[in-house]
């Protein structure tokens, strides 16, 4: 049975990956539902907007941030990947990563639900503080990871 002790941080990364591209995924279906999706180049969806008829003015905002989380996440994944990497290579203990993993996963959550609702500056600002905050997850990783390295590197 798994605990807090059982290695799992390392399924954290498909996770992350899942949360990045959740927003990408409903952004598709959105445009799939309404006719308006472009599957040749679909890169061009959310630039071209404007053009789409038969999206509402409110729903295209939605859009622009689905495309805003996404791409956000996907920006944050190799950096949280490498961390819980560095983590394990450097031997911080399970639960540590477990629990550091886990909160990562719990904010970024938490980003993509403020990124998609967000309709005040108020709001914004909380997601963007949401999101500095999540760096202190894979920071703390990566200096608990950098530390214990060198400790056993004097060690030898």
């Amino acid at each position: 049975m798994a605990s807090l002790s059982s290695p799992l941080s390392l399924y954290s990364i498909p996770v992350m990956w899942a949360i990045s591209h959740y927003p990408s995924f409903a952004k598709a279906a959105i445009l799939i539902k309404a006719g308006e999706h472009n599957n040749l180049i679909p890169r061009s969806n959310i630039p071209n907007l404007p053009n789409k008829k038969r999206i509402s003015p409110e729903v295209a905002a939605r859009l622009q941030r689905m495309d805003g989380a996404h791409l956000n996440g996907v920006e944050n994944l190799p950096f949280f990947g490498l961390a819980v990497l560095a983590g394990n290579y450097a031997g911080i203990d399970n639960a540590t990563l477990n629990i550091v993993s886990g909160l990562y996963l719990l904010w970024r959550l938490v980003f993509n639900y403020l990124y998609l609702n967000q309709t005040t500056k108020t709001q914004a600002a909380l997601r963007s503080l949401t999101w500095l905050t999540s760096l202190g997850f894979p920071m703390y990783l990566l200096f608990k990871s950098a530390y214990l390295l060198h400790k056993k590197s004097e060690s030898s």
